[in-house]
């Protein structure tokens, strides 16, 4: 899958194979069955050219990394806990990425609400005695 989304255009055994070359010595049909088994299990989509196929990614591999983080985020029995150990794990450059991800997917407003530490802005916490 990694050569097919590095080129992120419909690819060929044959082209596939040769990259592959450039590390290590791998036969055509080893390719070849990657890749029908990946069309099989519905990774990629291969439209016919000639005698040959062409392979392309169904999705991205952000898309892909997600759904492995979703997973095995929804199989976890504690999943604050299971967040708060992968938040612990990541690269300081790997938290600005978060932060940068959650203001996109909540809208300006709602991230800035975040950043100021307050759900509605101008009131005082629950609990807190004013």
């Amino acid at each position: 899958m990694t050569r097919v989304w590095k080129w992120n255009r419909p690819v060929t055994v044959r082209e596939v194979l040769e990259d592959l070359q450039q590390e290590r010595s791998i036969a055509y049909t080893t390719v070849m069955t990657v890749l029908d088994n990946l069309h099989q299990k519905g990774w990629v989509r291969r439209e016919a050219e000639g005698r040959a196929y062409r392979y392309e990614a169904v999705s991205t591999r952000a898309a892909y990394a997600a759904a492995l983080m979703n997973d095995a985020w929804s199989q976890s029995d504690n999943p604050a806990a299971a967040l708060v150990a992968f938040f612990g794990m990541m690269s300081e450059e790997q938290r600005h990425a978060l932060r940068d991800a959650v203001r996109i997917v909540q809208g300006p407003e709602e991230a800035q609400q975040v950043d100021s530490g307050s759900e509605n802005p101008g009131s005082a916490p629950e609990g807190d005695g004013r």
